[in-house]
């Protein structure tokens, strides 16, 4: 299933060419627990990757709620190319 773009005020300025990556491609919250993770996702306001909502512990979600200005996230999953707002539920990809 697709997700269709739909752009909100802080995707409209998103610029792909200024993505934050994280290279250890893991959880940082999970990995201080240890726990699992399915997929992380990169807060492109502070850089930290975190766990998906698939995952158990659903870091990037809590992330966003600890810190409502931190609302962008891409995936840091090799191969996909798309940013969620979580403020808005708010997606496209590049």
């Amino acid at each position: 299933m697709k997700l269709k773009t739909k752009i909100c005020e802080h995707l409209e300025h998103f610029d792909p060419d200024t993505i934050k990556t994280d290279d250890t491609y893991v959880c940082t919250e999970c990995i201080k627990t240890g726990d699992i993770w399915v997929h992380l996702r990169t807060c492109q306001e502070c850089g930290v990757t975190l766990c998906c909502d698939s995952s158990p512990n659903q870091h990037a979600s809590k992330h966003y709620q600890m810190h409502n200005e931190h609302a962008v996230v891409v995936s840091a999953e090799p191969g996909e190319h798309w940013a969620w707002c979580y403020a808005h539920t708010s997606f496209v990809e590049y």
